[in-house]
């Protein structure tokens, strides 16, 4: 495996590692709204309190692995994608702020206000995020140069939208999961009647964009893809994940349908990934023209120095995010000083 091998396959590790552990937060605020109850909605927001800033970690992580391991990629998709990211950057502080200001004041009027501000702001990253991917994997009008030579209302297309509700409804499902594990009583309950049908609308979301992704990217689903055997690893893997979940819920064994939730969203992002190599983004137009880990990334010296840097700060990522789930397990219990 080469240098530029080795990055590619980090940067999609940090990626699944957001798609899952901020998924479940984003999720989680895309809930907020059914929650009954001041009780409910501060439980809902105690279950994240204490991890959600750190799961973002992993997308900051990311975006600076893509800056320094493949810096053309990054200058074409943050100046081609730079309305939604702008509107993806507001929407997180906007949910940060709507977590942090929500109980300042003991006043309905201004809980309601952060509780709608902390629910848009929840549910629009996970749309985003879905969105930018789908366009991903469908490709973007580049240039001779590799710039993108499309327009916003271009990356609005049906295919990127359908895996833009994917992306939501499966956070939402994750995230409903997350919750299931932290609550009790008719929370818990409502939620354990909720994860079903939100899983199985996630199953035909995934199975659609699969079949969508077929017709308009066939390149994701080369000859040499089904060849890998790491490939059926991961479909099986996937297709247990998917399986497992509701039986899981319903037995109230909610950390095993967590990992089995994980697996499935972290195996279905390997798959992509997998159909994409060696290109990190797709010319829609000329596939030539697709900028690829051959083409895009740093000198082997700045590779070398920056995969040094990632063997010594992934390691503390991973242990960090240990350690405050384990510190922080188990139901979450309504003090006075909380959310």
């Amino acid at each position: 495996m080469t240098l530029q091998d080795t990055w590619f396959v980090l940067l999609f590790v940090l990626l699944i590692g957001y798609a899952i552990m901020d998924g479940y937060d984003l999720g989680v605020g895309a809930l907020h709204i059914l929650a009954r109850g001041d009780d409910q909605r501060r439980i809902s927001l105690g279950s994240i309190g204490p991890t959600w800033d750190g799961n973002e970690v992993w997308l900051l992580t990311a975006g600076g692995a893509l800056f320094a391991a493949f810096p053309p990629v990054y200058a074409t998709v943050f100046s081609g994608f730079y309305i939604a990211l702008m509107l993806l950057l507001a929407v997180l502080i906007g949910r940060a702020v709507a977590l942090e200001f929500r109980s300042r004041i003991n006043s309905p009027g201004w809980r309601r206000t952060w509780d709608a501000t902390f629910w848009v702001c929840s549910a629009v990253p996970a749309l985003l995020l879905g969105v930018a991917f789908g366009n991903v994997l469908r490709g973007v009008p580049l240039n001779a140069q590799g710039d993108y030579a499309g327009t916003f209302i271009g990356l609005l297309n049906p295919f990127s939208l359908l895996v833009g509700v994917l992306t939501l409804v499966g956070a939402t499902a994750h995230g409903a999961i997350y919750l299931a594990g932290k609550c009790e009583g008719e929370q818990q309950a409502r939620l354990v009647r909720l994860v079903g049908p939100l899983w199985a609308l996630f199953i035909v979301l995934f199975i659609g964009a699969t079949a969508a992704a077929r017709a308009v990217s066939p390149f994701l689903f080369e000859r040499a893809l089904l060849a890998r055997p790491l490939t059926w690893v991961l479909l099986v893997l996937a297709a247990g994940g998917l399986a497992a979940v509701v039986p899981l819920v319903r037995s109230g064994r909610f950390s095993r349908a967590f990992v089995a939730s994980s697996a499935a969203i972290g195996a279905g992002m390997a798959l992509a990934a997998g159909g994409l190599y060696p290109r990190l983004l797709p010319c829609s137009d000329d596939l030539s023209r697709s900028l690829t880990i051959a083409n895009s990334s740093s000198t082997p010296l700045t590779l070398k120095a920056m995969l040094v840097i990632a063997l010594v700060g992934m390691p503390a990522v991973l242990v960090y995010t240990a350690v405050v789930h384990h510190i922080f397990r188990g139901k979450v219990k309504l003090e006075p000083e909380g959310y």
